[in-house]
């Protein structure tokens, strides 16, 4: 079998792989734009702040290597402009000379990536005006760090790749501030989680500027400001990480169906078109819980899409289960990572999803370096059906996520992932797993058992009407009554049974104790503020 493949970092270097290990007789050929295939696109951050101090570690294979390692043959700067679906052919320009040349192949696969988005405004072509794509990209932007002439930075975009970089580039000593057209950073998080994330890395000396659109950028020859909608801000370097768009205009008027430029695939990862398949950051995929065609532009999902594809076109019949939008990030002293269904994507999607916040323990407080999780966690309410998972804190929040993914790629119920027996040690985890914690948590909300105000409805002003009581470890809240837990056996002075009441701890657990003891004598409306002071702003 000739395959062609177009593009050769992560889908298309698996596809061809794997291709070649199911059948040595295959014929694989890659066609690469760049000059390197193969490398850690994820990693670049990591390079910037002298975390990988080898550029050469960037590079998982050369195309030499490649090509011992696997049989298929490379060919680099080499960019496909033209597809002939009827001829089953394909011309390829070299990078360098213009020479074009024309591959015939039995089956074709698009792995082509995307490209960063550049905005069109004044001043992208001055100096010290950066993107964060290739290896080349981030050795250009480490040089000039190196160079100490970097005081300030502005970073263009609040995405994963966005606060890496602001991240790393702190590390070196640069002053980064973080400019976003969306109204949070992190998608894929909800609102009160990302506002969370926001205040940390504020916090840590990275401010983010959230609803706010770069017009322009100024300077004489280097950068030296960023204009926006809002105000100016002086800098030395701009990183634009404002999204990415898939590098398909060549593939206009062939019959592919497409939807913004990203390239439809059914489950096997084939196209409309017959032998013509697709991944990686050109493709869509389709979302594992609503089944509709889902935007994935991850190397975890190229990767899986990749081996898949290869396999389906040697004659098996292996449908891609689809993509949860799992992502994990490290931020300065907090890790972050999500996974399914917001809430708000829950109800859009026809869910009655109910959620619960909570803070806990990542493994036995008495161990050093224990620190906490906040776990939001979101089910269908009539179901159970655990539909997603956001996760932040100081430890291997990467744990939660996953055990989380297992659950809902198998469609999973609050009842059946209850009681798990996960992994227990105290240098790891707490003796019931935060994981179930927050998921019995999540059911005793569900049931009635726990009456309680979630932050986001906090936010909103859901305490109106309620008094607020202070049941923290010591007085905590100024203006607000404090009850001690302890010390409560009937009835407390000043709360009336009938009262609207919002109890508040440092965590939430507290709160919760001393909500059914109070019900046991008779206060019929009190709530518990989730994730209490350690994660809300509490005012009287």
């Amino acid at each position: 079998m000739k395959v062609l493949v177009l593009g050769g970092v992560a889908a298309g270097t698996k596809v061809a792989a794997k291709l070649m290990r199911e059948d040595q007789s295959n014929e694989v050929l890659v066609l690469n734009k760049g000059k390197d295939i193969s490398y850690a696109g994820c990693g670049l951050p990591y390079y910037v702040g002298h975390v990988i101090e080898d550029k050469e570690e960037l590079i998982v294979n050369t195309p030499a290597q490649y090509e011992k390692l696997t049989g298929v043959k490379v060919l680099t700067e080499t960019e496909a402009v033209k597809v002939d679906v009827q001829a089953k052919t394909v011309t390829a320009k070299a990078v360098v000379s213009g020479e074009e040349r024309v591959y015939s192949y039995d089956k074709l696969v698009i792995s082509v990536g995307a490209s960063p988005v550049k905005p069109p405004i004044e001043g992208m072509n001055l100096e010290n005006v950066f993107f964060v794509r290739t290896p080349a990209d981030a050795i250009s932007i480490r040089e000039v760090v190196d160079s100490g002439n970097v005081k300030k930075a502005v970073v263009v975009g609040a995405g994963y790749i966005g606060l890496e970089i602001a991240e790393n580039l702190l590390l070196q000593g640069v002053r980064p501030v973080v400019l976003d057209m969306a109204p949070q950073v992190l998608p894929g998080f909800d609102m009160e989680m990302a506002a969370y994330v926001e205040d940390k890395l504020g916090d840590a000396g990275i401010p983010v500027v959230t609803g706010v659109k770069v017009t322009g950028l100024e300077g004489n020859g280097k950068v030296e400001k960023v204009l926006t909608d809002k105000r100016a801000y002086k800098t030395n370097m701009v990183i634009m990480s404002a999204g990415i768009r898939p590098n398909t205009e060549f593939l206009e008027g062939i019959g592919l169906e497409m939807f913004k430029g990203t390239i439809l695939t059914d489950e096997f990862g084939q196209t409309n078109i017959q032998d013509v398949y697709a991944a990686g950051d050109c493709a869509m995929v389709h979302h594992a819980v609503t089944g509709k065609a889902a935007w994935s532009p991850m190397g975890s999902t190229a990767n899986m899409a990749g081996r898949l594809i290869a396999q389906n076109m040697s004659g098996k019949s292996i449908e891609y289960r689809g993509t949860l939008g799992t992502a994990v990030c490290k931020l300065p002293g907090i890790n972050v990572g999500r996974t399914g269904l917001t809430q708000e994507q829950a109800e859009a999607e026809g869910f009655e999803p109910v959620s619960v916040l909570t803070v806990l323990d990542d493994k036995a407080h008495y161990m050093p370096g224990a620190g906490n999780f906040i776990i939001k966690m979101i089910a269908d309410r009539s179901s159970l059906r655990l539909l997603g998972v956001q996760v932040i804190g100081a430890g291997a929040v990467d744990k939660v996520v996953d055990i989380a993914v297992t659950g809902i790629m198998l469609k999973g119920t609050l009842t059946d992932l209850a009681d798990m027996g996960l992994a227990y040690a105290p240098p790891f985890s707490t003796a019931i797993h935060p994981f179930v914690h927050a998921l019995n948590v999540l059911r005793n909300k569900i049931d009635g058992t726990l009456e309680s105000m979630t932050p986001a409805e906090y936010a909103a002003g859901a305490t109106k009407g309620y008094k607020v009581v202070d049941t923290c470890k010591a007085a905590s809240i100024e203006g607000a009554p404090f009850v001690e837990l302890t010390t409560v056996d009937g009835p407390i002075d000043g709360l009336e049974l009938e009262d609207n009441i919002l109890l508040v701890c440092n965590r939430g657990r507290k709160a919760y104790l001393l909500q059914n003891r109070m019900k046991s004598y008779g206060y019929k409306h009190t709530k518990v503020l989730e994730g209490g002071i350690a994660f809300n702003n509490v005012e009287v």
